[in-house]
């Protein structure tokens, strides 16, 4: 420590009056000095503790009940995990999730283009089906596709009130699979729509001006410089809804479609053995599940590059140091 510093006394440690020739600035100078050069206290919370305790004990409980009961029939869980009806259920999970994701934010990208447009009639219509399949139940969306053939039996592929090209009887074309992934598609669209919207909006529009007064072009505006701060709004939020749609594959069962949750039950219908198999499916989504949120933290570390403000205890610790040192000498 320099020798000036040491004839420097903190004015709210030392009970006598600031020496003649300290003035009040060098008086916080030098507590501020003390104060940067403390130890650092943590803030005891015995409340926090016994909650923690109380916590960890009910869940230890909660855990030895659930693996002791007989009723679960490990050995039951461990004969079907990798049967292949199961994995044969699991992986028409799996792809549906990935196809009704990707689509979703195909079609929810215009969508939310079309909100954020200029034109009216685009941004009404763009609302007007955010509005109708948010609102609708999945499950109802799921059962009206599925049945589609009652509105329409026939479906024809053509120009409208023109000639048409392509017709065929509903009940050949739309296939319970089929249904499956149009009900999906259109319902996690309206989601899709919303979070990409929410992502573009959450940039600062000075930005887009700036570029615009340095002449750049738009796509490049945008690939460049909108997309990928509105990226790291977007991808939390994008993959909940991965998640999501995981989850919601487990209503195609309710339209005989062979997912992992309908597979298992075409099991414990014939062996009765409800409660292991329904342990099977839970412990596969757990897995997967577990697998997506791994390469969501992957994708978000990637995107929030250079944006982090987060500090090391050893940075803190030069940071403080060289802090201290500076307002010493000076």
């Amino acid at each position: 420590m320099p020798p000036s510093a040491k004839a420097v006394t903190p004015q709210y440690l030392s009970k006598e009056p600031p020496a003649a020739g300290i003035g009040a600035d060098d008086a916080d100078l030098a507590a501020a000095v003390a104060a940067a050069s403390r130890p650092v206290v943590r803030r005891r919370r015995p409340g926090m503790w016994v909650l923690t305790a109380v916590v960890l004990v009910l869940t230890v409980f909660s855990v030895l009940s659930v693996a002791k009961n007989p009723a679960m029939e490990w050995s039951v869980v461990g004969d079907y995990f990798f049967s292949s009806s199961v994995l044969e259920g699991l992986w028409l999970s799996v792809w549906v999730t990935v196809l009704v994701t990707v689509l979703s934010l195909l079609l929810g990208a215009v969508l939310a283009a079309m909100r954020l447009s200029q034109q009216p009639v685009l941004r009404g219509l763009a609302w007007g089906y955010v509005w109708i399949f948010r609102s609708v139940p999945l499950l109802v969306q799921l059962l009206v596709w599925f049945n589609i053939g009652y509105l329409y039996p026939k479906l024809s592929f053509g120009i409208p009130w023109g000639p048409t090209f392509v017709e065929a009887p509903a009940r050949e074309v739309m296939t319970a699979v089929l249904a499956a992934l149009l009900g999906l598609t259109l319902h996690e669209t309206a989601y899709a729509t919303e979070i990409i919207r929410g992502g573009l909006l959450s940039v600062d529009a000075g930005q887009r001006e700036a570029a615009h007064a340095l002449s750049l072009s738009p796509l490049f505006t945008f690939t460049r410089i909108v997309l990928p701060q509105a990226m790291r709004a977007i991808l939390p939020s994008a993959g909940s809804l991965l998640v999501g749609t995981l989850k919601a594959t487990s209503m195609l069962s309710v339209i005989a479609v062979a997912d992992l949750l309908y597979s298992v039950q075409i099991i414990y219908n014939r062996t009765f053995q409800i409660i292991p198999l329904l342990t099977v499916a839970c412990i596969w989504y757990l897995i997967v599940t577990s697998v997506l949120s791994v390469g969501q933290w992957g994708i978000e570390k990637h995107f929030a590059r250079g944006t982090s403000r987060t500090v090391g205890r050893r940075n803190l610790w030069r940071s403080r140091t060289t802090r201290t040192s500076q307002a010493v000498e000076a």
